[in-house]
């Protein structure tokens, strides 16, 4: 089935993404859309997944693109939105296109979205798609599974984003950065994990893994530096549990994304995987949403293909 020709935006806007600096920015595309001649709609979030309920009925009118305007949170909603409805009717291919406005950005970054809003507004006018890969997880809190578009961390990673989400007064990747040390401090045993990466199994003590569709995480952090969201895989990154020093210099390669050269980090391409946990529990997010604190069985897989986003140029 070929793009639809759209016609009409449907702006699913979170008025607290950049902790709460983002309704500052409503006026601005407001009125951009209005100064264009753009037909659209804007639709206010009131509560946490309410834009997965209005993307999934959104999608639904005819010619029309959903627009992410927040953070990463906020497309992690709109795409599980998306994705829902495209399960009730497989032959759909929703279009999507992601304002960023929101502190790290993370998956519009993987997504070659920049970060100047005007940039994106004008790429509305005449709009152009690709296809992109979206990611499933099921386990802890989503047996029936969470979708998402720029990646998991199990472990480390998912310790320094809850305590970057503590930090009131410091965002983005500066609370990032000093969750990470903060869990450096209290450094928490490595779950021994069985994987089955690509159908072959093996027996891990990883500190940490991502598995991304995009590129970066926290803002600072490069989990997959070479990563491309329409190639059909996800992208493996796995760091060994070591010592507290080891792991402080392994960090530093990820703000550079050169932990692929480190004998402690192993990096591949995967198109599904899963985690088992034999001794110990795994905490795991997906897109900076928390899928569960103590897990014990996740299946990861990668879904070629599944939305289109406007392009940028």
């Amino acid at each position: 089935m070929g793009i639809p020709d759209i016609k009409h935006f449907s702006v699913i806007f979170n008025p607290i993404a950049g902790k709460g600096n983002a309704l500052k920015k409503l006026p601005n595309i407001q009125k951009f859309l209005e100064d264009n001649n753009l037909k659209f709609k804007i639709y206010i979030t009131e509560r946490i997944g309410h834009a997965i309920e209005l993307a999934a009925e959104l999608c639904k009118i005819p010619n029309t693109a959903t627009i992410a305007a927040g953070g990463d949170g906020t497309v992690n909603e709109v795409i599980n939105g998306l994705m829902h409805a495209k399960d009730k009717k497989p032959e759909i291919t929703p279009v999507f296109g992601v304002l960023p406005i929101g502190r790290g950005n993370d998956f519009a970054f993987g997504a070659g979205v920049p970060a100047i809003l005007e940039d994106c507004l004008t790429a509305l006018i005449d709009v152009d798609t690709q296809p992109i890969d979206i990611g499933l997880i099921k386990g802890g809190d989503y047996p029936s599974g969470r979708y998402f578009g720029n990646g998991i961390g199990v472990g480390f990673d998912t310790i320094v984003g809850l305590e970057a989400a503590k930090m009131k007064h410091i965002h983005g990747a500066a609370g990032y950065m000093i969750g990470a040390l903060k869990t450096l401090i209290t450094y928490p045993s490595a779950p021994e994990i069985e994987m089955e990466i690509n159908g072959e199994k093996g027996v891990y003590t990883p500190a940490l893994v991502s598995i991304m569709n995009g590129r970066r995480m926290g803002g600072a952090f490069f989990m997959a530096p070479d990563g491309k969201n329409n190639d059909g895989f996800l992208n493996l990154c796995m760091t060994q549990q070591g010592t507290r020093l080891k792991l402080l210099q392994t960090m530093f390669h990820y703000t550079k994304g050169t932990q692929g050269e480190l004998e402690n980090t192993k990096t591949a391409l995967i198109s599904a995987i899963t985690f088992t946990a034999i001794k110990g529990e795994m905490a795991v997010h997906a897109d900076g949403e928390t899928i569960c604190e103590k897990g014990k069985l996740l299946e990861i897989s990668c879904i070629p293909n599944a939305l289109n986003i406007i392009k940028v140029v």
